[in-house]
């Protein structure tokens, strides 16, 4: 048995596609904030809010579906770094709008 393999299960390629799901979590959450930046701006917010929705999700997908293909462990290990990385994003740019005195919690209903 190899060192990499236990039970049949590669986990190397699990690593890298959860790696690679990150990277997607990252390039679609940015890609977002970069939008809402850009669209608050624009005299034609939709035209950017649109495009860029349609753009990040076949972007995400085209990853996944390049990262996993058919095999669904690596699918999942996929999702799971994209989740993971997705709560590491959102609470850095909290923080990061926090400090600039943009982030405002609410914690209750209204």
């Amino acid at each position: 048995m190899n060192m990499e393999t236990m039970a049949g299960v590669d986990w190397l390629h699990l690593a890298g596609a959860a790696l690679a799901g990150a990277v997607l979590s990252v390039v679609f959450f940015g890609g977002l904030a970069w939008t809402v930046q850009r669209g608050l701006r624009s005299p034609h917010p939709a035209r950017w809010f649109l495009t860029s929705m349609l753009a990040r999700t076949a972007i995400v997908l085209a990853g996944l579906w390049f990262t996993a293909g058919t095999d669904w462990r690596k699918m999942l290990a996929a999702l799971a770094g994209f989740a993971v990385a997705r709560i590491i994003v959102i609470r850095l740019g909290t923080k990061r709008l926090g400090a600039a005195g943009l982030a405002k919690e609410n914690r209750h209903a209204p």
